[in-house]
């Protein structure tokens, strides 16, 4: 299975990773060339007007043709005027283009990815991807390429003009340029392992900022900002130091640059002044050189630095690409997604919707090679049933409903829904049967009534008040002050943990799954919210199969079936009654929670 490939095997060309994203700018990209080639072709003939003024007007003392010299000259001008303004323009427009393509393009292959890639990941590091390299990316492609493309064509301009007008002064003059190239090699191979390590620290600095907001309230209640603090600063100090490091090698890159150039206006200089002596040079062409030569050495200096930047954004493309031919460990056949349609159809295919039944066939799954959670597990489920499964931690709870979710999928066995491999559905079809409800609900910026119809969002007015009826949510929610349209704060701040599990559970109702999964969902909210949502589960659950993993046994009662689960295995397997009467594992867990929750009501009062 192919994952992303190491950063040191991506070590092809900016540009050739590039390539397939530029395809659909071509018109673009070519436009800005010509334009380009039109601005660098008039800085190369700047210095001949310079000429024909010294030996035609200065030198000889006169103004005649002065007048129509201003003009033409102020036409050119007039024209680069032109020139720079539409490269703006176009540079401008490229940037912005491929960087939102290239996050479009991220973010749409961030839904393909699988749950365990996300697991393995952190989201700093995806975020960082997402802006600042992308941005690196865009900036360095579209203005670098007006540089480069300017300086190139600059630099053979003024090198074919100084060779025509004297080839000895020019070959003089531009000697050093073969020094100046084994030094552009030698520092941009440094800046670019350098920049490799800005980006990785830039990495790990966004993903200690993030997890540090995330975080604040374990920290506050634990004390340890102090702590934190310390482990930011370090991780913060690293990034300095690598990008002291870089900016060093960049900085010491430019002096090299100007060196070479001042002494090729040097070299110039002497050796044309040794020839306008002796009257085999006019003093016209010996200003034109001096000017080209002090010309020729702004474009160098200039790509200088486009090369400096171009590894630095060499390094962020190594890491914005290798997400991208990050290949999903979970894929449908092109014969499931031609008949079903794809996870990110605009226009969903008809789909079937499934009665319910489901069974696992000799299922095995392991998370880490050689490190087995399930080996061999059998089990069948009735259509319409309700199945709660309780157990230790780390017994396979959540990897069971994550299986049947195909959140994983099994290294062993086959999974079937309905009596077919649930992979011959489909992940989109799969989901779109599915709702599941988590112990710690996530809400998303917006508005009660956007999160509620979050995964139906043609539902009407009426559809979203009575899937919230139905989860008991809508009596809290009549009495905000904007009702349905009330905000709920990044991640639902504004709201109780409870509230937000009520509308959790209003979401996983209005999207009438014939499969839902309830993961502990309440387990983390207080005794009168919970009564309600166990009034609403009584309803939802009628004729739906679902999935029950409980924390609170009191909770599960009335399911068809209960399992209990240790090491991946089934010890216990019957309805609440007959399990109470095996005075197992099961019972002694009741017991004990019922004691407990005894002693915490006595508590209360």
């Amino acid at each position: 299975m192919k994952r992303i490939r190491k950063e040191r095997e991506k070590g092809g060309s900016f540009l050739r990773m590039l390539v397939p994203s530029l395809k659909t700018y071509r018109k673009h990209i070519v436009a800005l060339a010509v334009v380009m080639i039109m601005a660098g072709g008039i800085d190369a003939v700047f210095p001949l007007w310079t000429r024909y003024a010294v030996d035609n007007f200065i030198v000889p003392g006169t103004v005649e043709g002065l007048d129509v010299f201003l003009l033409l000259f102020f036409g050119m001008v007039l024209w680069q005027g032109i020139n720079v303004f539409v490269l703006i323009m176009l540079a401008g427009h490229l940037e912005l283009s491929l960087m939102y393509d290239l996050r479009e393009r991220s973010f749409r292959h961030l839904q393909r990815l699988e749950l365990d890639f996300f697991n393995r990941t952190p989201g700093g590091k995806l975020l960082s991807r997402i802006t600042s390299d992308i941005q690196k990316i865009g900036e360095t492609l579209s203005w670098g390429l007006v540089d480069l493309i300017w300086g190139f064509t600059a630099i053979i301009g003024i090198a074919g003009v100084m060779l025509a007008m004297n080839f000895p002064l020019a070959l003089i003059s531009l000697s050093v340029v073969p020094a100046l190239i084994w030094a552009s090699r030698y520092f941009q191979n440094r800046i670019f392992r350098s920049q490799r390590l800005v980006r990785r620290a830039n990495s790990r600095l966004t993903t200690g900022y993030n997890e540090g907001l995330l975080g604040v309230m374990t920290t506050k209640t634990l004390g340890r900002e102090e702590e934190s603090g310390g482990e930011f600063r370090e991780v913060s100090g690293r990034m300095f130091r690598v990008s002291v490091k870089s900016a060093l090698y960049s900085a010491l890159y430019q002096p090299v640059v100007i060196c070479f150039g001042a002494l090729g206006t040097a070299l110039a200089l002497w050796y044309g002044g040794v020839r306008v002596t002796g009257e085999l040079l006019t003093f016209g062409t010996l200003a034109a050189f001096l000017s080209y030569t002090a010309q020729l050495f702004d474009p160098l200096q200039e790509l200088a630095r486009v090369f400096s930047e171009i590894q630095s954004a060499r390094a962020a493309a190594e890491r914005v690409f290798g997400l991208l031919e990050t290949e999903p460990a979970i894929t449908d056949s092109l014969e499931v997604t031609g008949r079903y349609g794809d996870i990110l159809d605009s226009e969903p295919q008809e789909r079937p919707r499934f009665k319910g039944s489901l069974e696992f066939d000799s299922v095995s799954f392991a998370y880490k090679k050689g490190e087995p959670i399930l080996e061999g597990f059998s089990l069948e489920v009735e259509a319409g049933r309700t199945i709660a499964i309780v157990g230790p931690t780390g017994a396979g709870k959540s990897t069971l409903v994550n299986l049947v979710c195909r959140f994983y999928e099994p290294t062993e066995g086959t999974i079937r829904i309905d009596g077919r491999d649930y992979r011959e559905y489909g992940l989109a079809c799969l989901h779109d049967n599915l709702g599941y409800v988590l112990q710690s609900p996530q809400l998303f910026s917006g508005t009660i009534r956007e999160n509620i119809a979050f995964g139906r969002p043609e539902a009407s007015g009426d559809e979203i008040v009575s899937a919230a009826q139905t989860a008991q949510a809508h009596d809290f929610i009549s009495r905000l002050p904007e009702g349905y349209d009330t905000a709920v704060g990044e991640g639902g701040a504004f709201l109780s943990t409870g509230q937000k599990q009520l509308i959790s559970f209003s979401r996983a109702v209005l999207a009438d799954p014939a499969i839902l999964v309830l993961d502990e969902a309440t387990s983390s909210i207080d005794t009168e919210t919970e009564s309600l949502i166990q009034a609403a589960i009584r309803r939802v659950l009628v004729n739906r199969t679902s999935f029950v993993i409980a924390h609170r046994l009191s909770t599960i009662r009335e399911a068809h079936r209960i399992l209990v689960i240790d090491k991946g295995r089934i010890i216990e397997d019957g309805t609440h009654r007959k399990l109470m009467s095996l005075d197992g594992h099961y019972a002694r867990l009741y017991r004990n929670q019922y004691i407990h929750d005894k002693e915490e009501a006595a508590y209360r009062k």
